[in-house]
């Protein structure tokens, strides 16, 4: 007789673990409160869907994992990135690996992912449109499950891939971290991860809306430098955002951003003299004009002001009055934008949770509950997180793929 496995939530860590559930010969029923699958899904990498790192290094899995890393060595070793990449393109999915070791579909299109892992799961589950209300529990097991329209769903084992708390409005409501408390589980503290940051500055707000392309971000906490990349970002009216800061967020301390302080090198191509160079090529070019009128060939328009004001410079000096002191500051602060962390953003803006179910109550190699016999944890809902770069859709299919395995097998 089959075993039959109920999984809450039809993220991507649900639906593949209903997929692996019902490749092992389960009989799979996936509880899903929106009216689609996959509704994050769709929006990860910008709509691209960065599904996983192209690295085959399980110890660089490992640290690109803060919080919990050596938990999921169990998990990563079952399921590495390779099995991710020949998983999707063995379901007609083309990957194509970018900067960073980020994989990405050829097409560009996260729809393509959701499409391909959607028909994995439904083509041998049953899809029932729900929001679980609670567990039926007896002698530490789970019987069945209550939905708040009443209904009943009974199971032999159950797993809870619910996700986070992050852009609620695809659903990630936190729901998960109710239920898994009313069964005596512990749940971290919940706290955003990949998150824009709150900046000391008021530059910021009067560069809100510019945008940087190669740009270089260095990171220091305490004066120690933690992070560096070099990409994107955007000004926001409340400090600063886009891909680089995301990722340097991850490298912060959840409870304590003290200390921390981000230097932006706009013109990393230029070194000092080559830049210095460049100010004195335009400021010939424009001689009789004020100092903000011959920064325009250089600097982004919104973004004069602000470096001006950092280098102690006033914006109508006459160029042809600008010391060599002043053109030093001027470089300094093209070259190393100081700006000082106050805060996260609030948790709507964040990629990612960090927090969640407590992996001290987890079977590391199973997933399965250490309180509740039949029970399984896959994805975002556990207190695992990690870097950018496709590394937590990695930890949602490589958990997913033990839960569900486990989940399914015979008692």
């Amino acid at each position: 007789m089959k075993k039959k496995v109920v999984v809450i939530g039809a993220g991507a860590s649900g639906l593949f673990a209903a997929g692996i559930a019902a490749a092992n010969g389960a009989e799979v029923v996936l509880i899903e409160k929106n009216d689609k699958p996959g509704r994050k899904l769709m929006i990860t990498g910008k709509g691209r869907c960065n599904l996983t790192n192209n690295t085959q290094d399980l110890s660089e899995l490992i640290k690109a994992v803060p919080t919990n890393g050596r938990f999921l060595y169990s998990a990563f070793s079952s399921f590495m990135p390779i099995d991710t990449m020949n998983f999707f393109e063995g379901l007609g999915v083309p990957l194509k690996t970018e900067r960073g070791n980020r994989v990405f579909p050829v097409s560009d299109r996260a729809a393509d992912i959701v499409d391909a892992l959607t028909d994995f799961a439904l083509g041998n589950c049953k899809f029932i449109k729900g929001r679980v209300k609670y567990f039926i529990c007896e002698d530490s097991r789970i019987k069945a499950v209550k939905l708040q329209d009443s209904t009943q769903i009974e199971g032999d084992s159950f797993i809870l891939a619910t996700g986070g708390m992050s852009y609620k409005n695809t659903g990630s409501t936190g729901d998960g971290y109710v239920l898994a408390r009313s069964l005596g589980h512990t749940v971290t503290p919940i706290t955003p991860s990949l998150v824009p940051l709150v900046i000391q500055e008021d530059f910021c707000s009067q560069m809100q809306g510019l945008s940087l392309k190669n740009t270089a971000l260095t990171m220091k906490v305490a004066g120690k430098k933690v992070y560096e990349d070099f990409g994107e970002m955007l000004f926001t009216h409340f400090g600063v955002s886009g891909p680089m800061v995301l990722s340097a967020s991850g490298h912060l301390n959840r409870k304590n951003v003290s200390g921390a302080k981000i230097y932006i090198d706009v013109k990393p191509a230029l070194s000092y003299e080559k830049l210095d160079k460049r100010i004195l090529s335009d400021f010939s070019k424009y001689s009789n004009k004020n100092v903000s009128n011959a920064l325009g060939d250089l600097l982004p328009s919104k973004m004069i002001a602000p470096i001006l004001g950092v280098a102690g410079i006033n914006a109508q000096t006459k160029v042809n009055q600008i010391t060599k002191q002043q053109r030093k500051s001027l470089a300094n602060a093209i070259k190393s934008l100081e700006m000082t962390v106050v805060d996260f953003f609030d948790i709507d803006s964040a990629i990612i949770t960090s927090g969640g179910i407590s992996v001290k109550e987890i079977e590391p190699k199973t997933m399965k509950s250490k309180l509740i016999d039949n029970l399984y944890f896959a994805g975002e809902v556990i207190d695992v997180d990690a870097y950018t770069g496709g590394y937590n859709l990695q930890i949602a299919f490589s958990t997913a793929n033990l839960a569900g395995k486990f989940a399914s097998k015979e008692n």
